[in-house]
């Protein structure tokens, strides 16, 4: 006699995400701007550079040079490394800035957050450790969360990292590489000063350590000198990955970005960028080289910084009567971000839907920090706005905050 077989299920379950994929969220900002998208809403939570801004003529110009008279090559692919042309300008920006370049020393990624996400590639094995400032770029924490690494935050000041808390974590962590984004940083705005920088590299000399420096931001300067970077300071070439980027100077939409890196290093980015996608946009490379032969981005990039001191000296002004009383925040010499901390009883993320009513935005401070959160700071960006609506904007964020406690 034949026993019945049990029916079999309709589906099975496919296999779950990897662990990673699970383990690391989205953006806090990315879901803000979600549910700030309405018109209405003055938006201090985004860091997007000022629209009317864009140089329209000018890349728009570059694009039909070169699909008129190159379309052949701008249409088809490239190779990993980048467009030979365009890298070839980068490295003389670059080295006319202090830090002796050639093009060869370059890879040219999809944004700089892709090289971010190559070094993670290059660099890390699941369960090696990342050190990173606190508070740290939000999306660096994702990379370095998708690639299972263990993220040590580094204490510090208002000059950045501490290089002593950073040598004594070297020696107990044994980490693979410090983050930093040490000019006009996101979130704070703040700027490492040359003794913070020399002293860091000093560290990643005598312990062993890799630098990642991002410098999306460096041309956006108001006021000061300019700070040398740290990849320029001779205790830290041989170990140090700079990370540029057009999207704050030119246009972020080109998705057009950077990595200086020692030739091993490099070497292995570009197998990793093989493996993500092929290469960047060829016809985007070759606008933006055609763009810095025949453009004067310098200048572009004095027009646009001067509108945003302005923009930067009307939430200078504003916030005072804005945040409550026994409030601190930074004046930043460039860039687009300020960092305010409110009294200690504010929970700023608590408070976000209060002041979402009112028609205004920030993005909460807590997400930032990859240690214990600040949860009564916040970042606010004066770029994307008129001096005229930062001054309604932050009426409103002080009626928010006035009647969420």
């Amino acid at each position: 006699m034949t026993l019945p077989s049990a029916p079999a299920p309709a589906s099975a379950s496919v296999p779950p995400l990897a662990l990673r994929a699970r383990a690391t969220g989205g953006s806090p900002v990315r879901d803000i701007l979600a549910v700030t998208a309405r018109p209405e809403v003055i938006n201090f939570a985004g860091g997007l550079p000022a629209p009317e801004l864009f140089d329209r003529e000018g890349v728009a110009a570059a694009f039909r040079h070169v699909l008129e008279e190159t379309p052949g090559r701008a249409l088809q692919y490239a190779t990993t490394e980048g467009e030979p042309a365009l890298r070839e300008l980068l490295a003389r920006r670059t080295a006319a800035r202090g830090l002796p370049t050639d093009a060869d020393d370059l890879l040219v990624t999809t944004g700089s957050q892709q090289a971010l996400s190559l070094l993670a590639t290059a660099l890390l094995d699941p369960g090696d450790t990342v050190l990173v400032e606190d508070p740290c770029y939000l999306a660096a924490l994702q990379v370095f969360g998708l690639a299972g690494a263990r993220v040590v935050a580094v204490p510090g000041d208002a000059d950045g990292p501490d290089p002593e808390a950073l040598a004594d974590l070297v020696v107990r962590e044994r980490p693979k590489l410090l983050y930093t984004v040490p000019t006009f940083q996101n979130p704070t705005g703040r700027t490492l000063p040359a003794e913070r920088r020399a002293a860091l590299a000093s560290v990643a000399a005598r312990h062993g350590l890799w630098i990642v420096e991002d410098d999306p931001y460096g041309e956006l300067r108001y006021e000061g000198e300019r700070v040398p970077w740290i990849a320029a300071h001779p205790d830290a070439g041989d170990r140090t990955v700079l990370l540029g980027s057009f999207s704050k100077v030119m246009a972020p939409g080109l998705r057009l970005g950077w990595l200086r890196a020692p030739a091993e290093l490099r070497r292995a980015c570009a197998v990793a960028k093989q493996a993500a996608d092929l290469h960047t946009p060829t016809v985007n490379q070759l606008a933006a080289a055609r763009y810095l032969a025949v453009s004067d981005l310098d200048a572009h990039v004095a027009r646009v910084a001067a509108v945003y001191r302005e923009r930067r000296d009307a939430m200078l002004a504003g916030l005072p009567r804005a945040l409550p009383e026994g409030s601190v925040w930074n004046r930043p010499e460039g860039g687009m971000f300020l960092w305010a901390r409110l009294p200690e009883t504010y929970d700023t993320g608590a408070l976000l839907p209060r002041v979402v009513q009112e028609d205004v935005a920030y993005v909460p401070g807590a997400p930032f920090h990859a240690g214990p959160p600040d949860r009564s700071t916040l970042r606010l960006c004066f770029v994307t706005q008129t001096p005229e609506e930062i001054g309604e904007g932050l009426r409103r964020l002080g009626r928010g905050l006035r009647g969420a406690v």
